[in-house]
């Protein structure tokens, strides 16, 4: 029914008071998306640390520092410069590194240095941990350091798997249940897990509830996109889409103010997920979709939406929801359409296979190139946001900027997609992406960086809409759906290319810059979509930005002709 109910829009508004009202309130709970997946964050954050040793300390000893307690030098203390060493009531003296302790045997003297024997063991569970800028996290309740160091790397990965499974499950389900039911049902989830994780007493309990919290979290937006364009008019369609990014950047940018103010894991936890929670007073009375409604067949309900709709609006509804139903039955009379579809029918025995993305040579490289720009973007995406924190300066500045530069980005996607292109816009900004990458590996400052995310966010927010546009209406579901399994494969990979910055500080950023660099030039490949109509058939999409293309639209015209002159003398013939 797509065409037709789409004359909703022409009559009642693209984007008036009713959508507006619908469309921020759905948006306001995408907020908490962007807080949950960045929430690890400062929540899985180790402070430096060293060993914890047995009795009182009286005197600490750090290169030719000295002091008395060891609050003073765990700020400064770098792990591979030699041990703190301490002495004890008692009088023992430790020499104390990150996993290791090594007992002093009958010393003479309390000096850095130390030539005599030494009983070297592991911490066996106790640490000391620096609490100036953390004072709280898993890793300092847990002791998730040393050998347990991995069990806090991994909370990343298994939370984005979470939204990997989420976004399967839930695309699905909204397709059976409806839209409103999906997202009042994610909604509460995410408010009930997400309290629930502040309460859990142990990592594997905390690491359950982020999985089923990720699944959650990630159908919400992908049923809230779904959502806001199907009560969208196709006029605003592109800002709408692009700025449910918008609500996910300013949920980033919360996580950093919120860390900042809050260093408590779990009331940083409660308070996060308390941002959000007015959503759940209003949301039970969201309306389903008219596309929904009218394809379930529930013609009075659309009607009563319809009405409703107009009143919020101030205008007269003049649209029955029958008409919408009829005009496509009369649509599909005409002999011409029928020529059309008998073409088709041929298709629907395979037309949901994920073989029709790679039909033909010039369909599989379309493919292979829209699938790479997904994973690009959501790999660049997450490794420049989790990145942010290990840039150097204030960590929860660098986050609160990386989710803040994202707004402008959207502005200037949208404004660039309708003036010079899909491609044109894409293309330069994974090439733009690029090249900030490589810089700030020469120069390693903010700007630099933030340019670069700046970039990969425009490529990010724009792939939704230019694969729905290079694909036909047959497959463009399934062509979105697996593009964003992509995506969600780039955001499982993320985590670990992030942790690379342990083996060289910069190499996160040399991958992601090399992968964005090759995968722009392979953009610059693709047609153009802009102006376009959209595609019906496998044979138009592929013929987009082909000489092919004009030789179709030819070959309608002349049909259209020839049925116009076919029909004619039947139309006049009472007239004679």
């Amino acid at each position: 029914p797509n065409m037709t109910v789409e004359r909703i829009f022409d009559e009642l508004g693209h984007f008036k008071r009713y959508q507006a009202c619908l469309y921020f309130a759905a948006v306001f709970q995408s907020i908490a998306c962007g807080i949950h997946y960045l929430a690890s964050v400062f929540l899985v954050e180790t402070p430096n640390f060293v060993c914890g040793v047995p009795g009182n300390i009286t005197d600490v000893l750090y290169g030719n520092l000295t002091g008395s307690s060891l609050e003073d030098f765990l700020p400064g203390f770098k792990s591979g410069s030699g041990p703190l060493v301490v002495r004890t009531t008692e009088g023992e003296q430790w020499e104390l590194s990150r996993c290791r302790c090594a007992l002093r045997l009958n010393p003479s003297d309390f000096t850095y240095v130390f030539d005599g024997n030494k009983t070297v063991k592991d911490c066996d569970g106790n640490f000391a941990y620096d609490h100036t800028e953390i004072y709280q996290s898993i890793v300092t309740d847990w002791d998730l350091v040393c050998e347990k160091e991995w069990l806090a790397k991994l909370c990343q990965p298994t939370f984005m798997l979470g939204v990997l499974v989420g976004a399967l499950v839930f695309g699905d389900v909204a397709d059976r249940v409806g839209r409103v039911r999906v997202l009042m049902f994610t909604s509460l989830c995410q408010f009930g897990l997400g309290v629930a994780v502040a309460f859990t007493g142990n990592y594997y309990f905390f690491v359950v509830l982020r999985f089923l919290l990720a699944m959650v979290s990630s159908g919400y937006l992908v049923v809230v996109f779904v959502y806001v364009t199907e009560f969208t008019g196709i006029k605003v369609r592109t800002w709408t889409s692009m700025h449910v990014h918008a609500a996910f950047a300013v949920g980033v940018m919360i996580v950093a103010l919120v860390g900042y103010l809050v260093r408590v894991w779990w009331i940083y936890q409660i308070i996060l997920s308390l941002c959000t929670s007015p959503f759940l007073l209003f949301c039970w009375r969201f309306p389903e979709t008219p596309f929904y409604l009218m394809t379930k067949g529930r013609y009075k309900d659309t009607q009563t939406l319809l009405d409703t709709i107009a009143r919020v609006n101030d205008l007269e509804c003049n649209i029955k929801a029958e008409e919408l139903l009829d005009s496509r039955d009369r649509e599909n009379g005409t002999a011409l359409l029928e020529q059309e579809t008998d073409g088709q029918t041929a298709n629907t025995e395979r037309r949901l296979s994920i073989l029709d993305l790679f039909g033909s040579w010039r369909m599989a490289t379309r493919t292979c190139t829209v699938w790479a720009i997904w994973f690009i973007g959501s790999l660049g995406y997450y490794v420049f946001s989790l990145g942010s924190v290990n840039l150097g300066g204030n960590q929860y500045i660098n986050l609160f900027l990386a989710g803040a530069v994202e707004l402008p980005s959207y502005l200037v996607g949208c404004y660039a997609m309708d003036r010079i292109g899909r491609k044109k816009t894409c293309a330069p900004s994974l090439l733009l992406a690029g090249v900030a990458c490589m810089l700030t590996i020469v120069v390693p400052t903010v700007r630099t960086f933030m340019t670069g995310k700046f970039a990969i966010a425009i490529a990010f927010g724009l792939i939704y809409l230019y694969t729905c546009e290079l694909y036909p209406t047959i497959i463009r579901s399934l062509a979105v759906g697996s593009g964003s399994m992509m995506c969600r494969v780039g955001s499982v990979v993320a985590p670990f290319c992030v942790y690379l910055a342990d083996v060289w500080i910069h190499l996160p950023q040399l991958i992601v810059g090399i992968l964005a660099f090759i995968i722009g030039l392979l953009t610059l490949f693709l047609p153009e979509t802009l102006g376009k109509p959209l595609t019906n058939t496998l044979e138009e999409a592929e013929a987009l930005g082909s000489k092919k293309k004009e030789r179709l639209e030819k070959k309608r015209e002349n049909m259209q002709l020839q049925y116009i002159k076919t029909v004619t003398p039947y139309i006049l013939e009472p007239y004679k």
